[in-house]
């Protein structure tokens, strides 16, 4: 695991946010969709209701909790598992700040030339002291993520990526269930994969990434519009 030269600034950060944020169950350095055609701000940091792991830092308090049932291995979906988080949340940036270059492994390579090797590593030293990071705690988040959504521009129908590369504004394209967001996101080339009925790097069932540019794409699901209240059209 190689990591990035903010890793502990941001973790150091990331753990006086966690002291104020009870709802927040860990940090982590990581971005499931951190690819390089994906990312673009090394600024830029999410809530998510999907735990990311690889490289990641949680409470004593919620270690002390969960080491007593702590499977042997694969402990990370045993993690994404509700009855485990328990409707807690986890921090995670947009460019990722560890790149595991270990193709072999627990995992047996699993998505590793796919999805790992083409990992972005962050190669700015960010002040993360410097920085108000007030925005992602539970009672603002809600409403800075909704503003961000509620900005992008509605895209439907057919040729999707296409007209996310032509449109000169960050979009969102709604999802009626998990065969389709697999499908939508597998014309982008991001991760299809859920676990426990979230997809990866998911807040509130909307998935969030770049697309070549500075440009967002927002995946929403079929409940996210109510539960951010946004009005869709």
């Amino acid at each position: 695991m190689e990591i990035a030269p903010d890793f502990f600034d941001y973790f150091e950060a990331a753990a006086s946010l966690m002291d104020r944020d009870k709802t927040i169950m860990a940090a982590s350095s990581w971005n499931d969709n951190g690819q390089k055609q994906f990312v673009h701000d090394p600024y830029a940091l999410y809530r998510s209701d999907f735990f990311p792991g690889l490289g990641w830092m949680l409470k004593r308090s919620t270690w002390d909790e969960l080491s007593p049932k702590w499977p042997k291995a694969y402990w990370d979906d045993w993690l994404r598992l509700k009855e485990n988080h328990k409707g807690r949340q986890f921090i995670r940036p947009e460019v990722c700040r560890t790149y595991n270059f270990g193709e072999h492994g627990s995992s047996l390579g699993q998505f590793f030339s796919q999805y790992l090797q083409p990992i972005k590593l962050n190669d700015v030293k960010v002040d993360w002291k410097a920085k108000d990071l007030g925005y992602l705690t539970e009672g603002n988040y809600t409403k800075y993520f909704s503003g961000l959504v509620r900005q992008a521009r509605p895209v439907q129908g057919s040729d999707l990526v296409l007209k996310a590369q032509n449109i000169e504004a960050d979009i969102r394209i709604r999802y009626r269930d998990q065969p389709e967001f697999e499908r939508i996101a597998g014309e982008f080339g991001i991760f299809e994969e859920w676990k426990d009925g979230v997809p990866r790097t998911a807040y509130k069932g909307v998935v969030v990434f770049r697309i070549q540019t500075t440009r967002r794409v927002f995946l929403v699901g079929p409940d996210s519009v109510k539960q951010l209240g946004i009005r869709d059209s």
